[in-house]
């Protein structure tokens, strides 16, 4: 079995290859771009026998290259830096180059291969997740644009809150839209026109998000409404969460997913006294996502609440059992995944970032 380490950057990527003894048998550097990928396509082919790679961002910077070779019927792992940046460190050459990085990740790869995640074929769930992303952003985007309209507006009329539409209604974008300073200032006037300038811009943020919002509710109709069954999750949600989730089941099991969304608690346990903390790794965007989820069962969910409540009854803050029950959420989602892909290969023991 040859094993090949990249470490991937936005212009260059730099493969390592061992042999199954471990011994390096060749290195390849070349540029980040379809020729690139093609070059080390025929790179590694010169090595005889099975190849296995793993690519250090292959949702990354490496993603490329990472779906170019899963095409082509190589079994690419996907690699976070972390896992690596420990076995920089108790090396006997501790410094950081390319090279070193990629002999890195080929050692880890020939290590851990049958538990790291394989990189699949990007599906719809690929779409779905970067309609999301870029849903995130518009949002953010909208939120700074009303923060920066609010800090102009209150200069020019500091109670228009008490005579304009909620800023957040589509009543109250129009008027910002004609909005005209009370008095003559030139000062005040321009700031009235900054004001209509952005809301304009507002309003296209307002229109993208609308449209992209329809788009991930549509698609998430087509293979991911197994989702909807959880209390919490809307077509919305299971779009955001499949585009999380996948391509195929990228998880063996709950345990894993729950540790990716961060929800897992850390044991912290000395002296005989048994602790955990609270997880703040992971995905957060996930873990965002399963917090809403929660704090709506929480409050529509008879099951949910009833579990909150024996949780407190045995000495929980509210906190900690909001903890507790994203945890069983967790759960679900895995179980509701599996009935999404009825028809994935079996997936490989994930370590959750």
């Amino acid at each position: 079995m040859v094993t090949i380490g990249v470490d991937a950057h936005k212009r260059i990527h730099v493969a390592l290859a061992l042999d199954d003894a471990g011994r390096e048998i060749g290195e390849w550097q070349g540029r980040n771009s379809v020729a690139g990928w093609r070059d080390v396509s025929q790179w590694a082919s010169g090595f005889e026998g099975e190849r296995q790679w793993g690519i250090e961002g292959a949702w990354g910077y490496g993603r490329g290259l990472a779906q170019h070779l899963v095409e082509r019927g190589e079994t690419v792992f996907e690699i976070n830096p972390r896992w690596t940046a420990a076995g920089r460190r108790r090396a006997r050459k501790p410094g950081k180059t390319d090279r070193l990085d990629a002999r890195a990740v080929a050692l880890f790869v020939r290590q851990e291969a049958p538990l790291l995640p394989v990189v699949r074929t990007e599906d719809d769930s690929a779409t779905l997740n970067l309609l999301s992303t870029e849903r995130d952003q518009v949002s953010a985007e909208i939120v700074r644009l009303r923060n920066q309209i609010h800090a102009l507006i209150v200069h020019v009329d500091p109670e228009y809150q008490s005579r304009l539409p909620v800023l957040k209604s589509r009543s109250g974008l129009a008027a910002l839209e004609a909005y005209d300073a009370p008095g003559d200032h030139p000062v005040q006037l321009e700031r009235a026109a900054a004001v209509r300038r952005l809301a304009r811009r507002l309003a296209l943020a307002v229109e993208q998000i609308d449209e992209l919002t329809d788009r991930i509710r549509t698609a998430a109709q087509t293979r991911f409404s197994p989702l909807t069954g959880l209390c919490g999750v809307n077509f919305l949600t299971a779009g955001m969460l499949a585009g999380i989730l996948g391509p195929g089941r990228r998880f063996a099991n709950d345990a894993q997913l729950a540790a990716y969304a961060g929800v897992a608690p850390l044991e912290t346990s000395s002296a005989g006294l048994m602790r955990h903390r609270l997880n703040r790794g992971g995905n957060r965007r996930l873990n965002a996502i399963v917090h809403r989820i929660a704090l709506t069962q929480a409050h529509h969910s008879p099951e949910a609440r009833a579990y909150l409540e024996r949780r407190a009854a045995e000495g929980k803050s509210r906190r900690e059992a909001i903890r507790a029950l994203k945890r069983f959420i967790v759960r679900a989602i895995w179980r509701l995944w599996l009935e999404c892909e009825p028809d994935s290969a079996a997936p490989s023991m994930e370590i959750a970032a």
